[in-house]
């Protein structure tokens, strides 16, 4: 014992020892038990993660199929084009989906096995839209060659007419509610409105200032909506061809339009606010995606832009209104998907979803699954949960 004190002095280090060992055991079985704490912790963590895993997302359990939402990875990507997709969409009845491409053909595809069904020929340059008639029975295709084709789509995938009249590259197409017309935009500047049973063009509609990009109708087929790269969307009276307004507020081309369904109308009110300045909401409400990498909502009835969804790096290509009404999908040459919560304006997921410009999407009205195309030739069904 003396010899240690000895040693302390000389080493002049009366306390060190102390201060270095004393309660040595108390701290390291305190830490003992923290570790053993945390340990614990990250069990019941991976615990969850591993029960999410096998149930497919975040508190599933919780959730309502109306709050479903596409997460990676993607249940199939089919590869079979020959040239970037331009175009996707579902098939209203069967469990298939059609693509377009810039290798002018059509490509039929089963969402729920992955497996590739059939190829409809007949365009000779690049299909620009496609569209199904309420029933899926027919099936409307335009193209850069400038016309517009109908496809018979239960026995046997012919092309049954071809529509000829736009001057320039048609650019959209799509059914109008109750599937006896057909509406097309054309790069000529123009929106026709042609007849499925005689092929006839029956109305045109003059106004936009450069090539439109896009034409869709209204859920009551009274409207229209059109954008261009004159960079407005215009509104037009069906019954009298006369455009009802023109709503200005993106600062490049528009690329893209989608009319929200009536059960978006709620998040879109709350969105806006009580404290609305410019009065109440009245509606219809629209989306427009843009080249100025902005996703605009509009009241269409009041003729005002609502509010912006901010986030993506580049142009948005498609948008789509999730069918239970909260949340609003878009594609973009940043090559992500992206969910967007209305009722907040915020991105609530992003995925990335392609190795190049995502193209095209679609949200299945009844079956939890999003497909998207892009210009790395592929197409992709995610599946909702």
């Amino acid at each position: 014992m003396d010899a240690l004190e000895a040693f302390k002095k000389e080493a002049d280090m009366p306390g060190e020892v102390e201060r270095k060992f004393g309660g040595l055991l108390e701290k390291k079985w305190t830490s003992v038990i923290r570790l053993q704490k945390k340990v614990m912790e990250l069990e019941s963590k991976l615990n969850e993660a591993e029960k999410e895993y096998i149930e497919g997302a975040p508190t599933r359990g919780k959730r309502s199929p109306s709050e479903w939402i596409p997460r990676p990875p993607e249940k199939f990507c089919l590869t079979g084009h020959r040239a970037p997709v331009t175009r996707v969409i579902f098939h209203p009845v069967f469990s298939v989906m059609v693509s377009a491409s810039e290798d002018a053909t059509l490509k039929v595809w089963d969402f729920e096995t992955g497996e590739y069904e059939r190829t409809l020929k007949g365009h000779t340059d690049s299909i620009q839209d496609i569209c199904f008639d309420s029933t899926g029975k027919l099936l409307v295709s335009c193209s850069a060659d400038m016309t517009i084709k109908l496809w018979e789509f239960q026995q046997t995938y012919d092309c049954i007419r071809t529509m000829l009249g736009h001057d320039h590259n048609v650019s959209s197409v799509a059914f109008m509610p109750g599937n006896d017309y057909v509406v097309s935009s054309s790069r000529d500047k123009t929106i026709k409105m042609w007849e499925v049973l005689t092929g006839y063009c029956i109305k045109t509609f003059v106004g936009h200032r450069d090539w439109i990009r896009m034409v869709r109708p209204s859920p009551d087929g009274s409207l229209l909506a059109s954008c261009s790269h004159d960079q407005s969307i215009r509104i037009w009276a069906v019954s009298s061809k006369e455009c009802r307004n023109e709503l200005r507020a993106h600062e490049h081309v528009i690329e893209c339009i989608a009319w929200a369904p009536d059960s978006s109308a709620g998040a879109i009110i709350e969105a806006v606010g009580v404290d609305n300045k410019k009065g109440a909401a009245m509606g219809p409400f629209l989306a427009s995606g843009s080249r100025d990498k902005s996703i605009r909502i509009w009241d269409v009835g009041a003729g005002i832009a609502l509010f912006t969804l901010i986030g993506h790096d580049n142009w948005v290509r498609g948008v789509v209104f999730h069918p239970g009404g909260k949340f609003l999908i878009s594609a973009s040459d940043d090559k992500t998907l992206r969910v967007w919560d209305l009722k907040n304006k915020r991105c609530m997921k992003t995925l990335e979803a392609h190795k190049h410009f995502c193209t095209s999407l679609d949200f299945h009205k009844s079956h939890p699954f999003v497909i998207s195309g892009s210009v790395d030739q592929s197409v992709k069904v995610w599946e909702c949960r």
